[in-house]
């Protein structure tokens, strides 16, 4: 099996976000900004509650789509026109905020551990501008494919095995995959070359060939047709794939277009309160 090769591998800081979540950034840092067509990685877990507690109170988003991952506890999403839902343990939300949307997303837990991902996912300028919508997934909708040798892997979107998860996102063709290793087993995954890969490992230690990829570091993958990596006993990554938009980005905090004057327009509009 021949090894995948790596482009680059980064480490995640610690930052705060929201409220003041503790969380680390892997994209979306000086290390690596941007992978088109992925703005924005943070991984958030602790099992303190003043790490979590306060919370993302209500903040605007156009131009973009949000993607929050839930490996352990419970977050609640409320919106500016009503809607309401639960990320739990295993659950995945993907949110097209489009051309806007005022949220939140509040720990609906005061104890215990809080854990999961939170990505960001750039939209092609024709549909910067599309309704808002939302697609939650309980954990129950999530397929799980395994094999004899106890690997696991959770097909949340994309495809895995001939099995297609359940979220139906199609402007980036993205693939999101949450991989569990029991003991050293290889995984081989068929994938587009045009498709920007990355692995994040965020339990114990994966290999591509002679190169190693630790806890809390991620691998940007060299375009391949298939990506092979093997997993020791209790690692688990995510694998994530999208076609790159190749389009200027100009980004305003929460908003992310393409020109100046988009930015200026988004700004005037959430200020005359003109998002949905």
């Amino acid at each position: 099996m021949q090894a995948t090769k790596i482009k680059q591998i980064v480490r995640g800081i610690p930052t705060q976000d929201g409220a003041g979540v503790t969380l680390t950034r892997i994209i979306g840092q000086p290390g690596l900004p941007r992978l088109d067509p992925f703005l924005m990685l943070d991984e958030f877990g602790s099992d303190k509650p003043q790490d979590y507690l306060a919370g993302f109170p209500e903040h605007p988003h156009r131009g973009f789509q949000t993607v929050t991952y839930m490996v352990a506890g419970k977050m609640e999403h409320r919106d500016s026109v009503g809607n309401t839902g639960l990320i739990e343990t295993g659950g995945i939300q993907w949110m097209n905020a489009g051309k806007g949307i005022i949220h939140s997303e509040m720990p609906k837990q005061t104890e215990g551990l809080m854990r999961g991902f939170q990505l960001w996912v750039n939209l092609p300028s024709h549909e910067k501008m599309s309704e808002p919508n939302y697609q939650d997934i309980k954990a129950e909708q999530v397929p799980v494919v395994t094999d004899i040798s106890g690997l696991e892997v959770k097909v949340l979107v994309g495809e895995f095995n001939g099995v297609t998860g359940p979220v139906t996102a199609q402007a980036v063709k993205p693939v999101f995959l949450d991989c569990y290793f029991s003991q050293t087993e290889s995984l081989s995954l068929p994938c587009d070359s045009a498709h920007v890969f990355f692995v994040y490992c965020y339990e114990g230690e994966l290999t591509f060939g002679s190169q190693s990829l630790n806890k809390g570091e991620l691998a940007v993958l060299e375009p391949t047709t298939r990506i092979n990596l093997q997993g020791n006993p209790q690692s688990r990554c995510i694998i994530v794939g999208g076609h790159p938009i190749n389009e200027p980005i100009v980004q305003y905090g929460p908003f992310v277009m393409n020109t100046e004057q988009e930015i200026r327009q988004a700004y005037e509009d959430y200020r005359q309160g003109r998002f949905a």
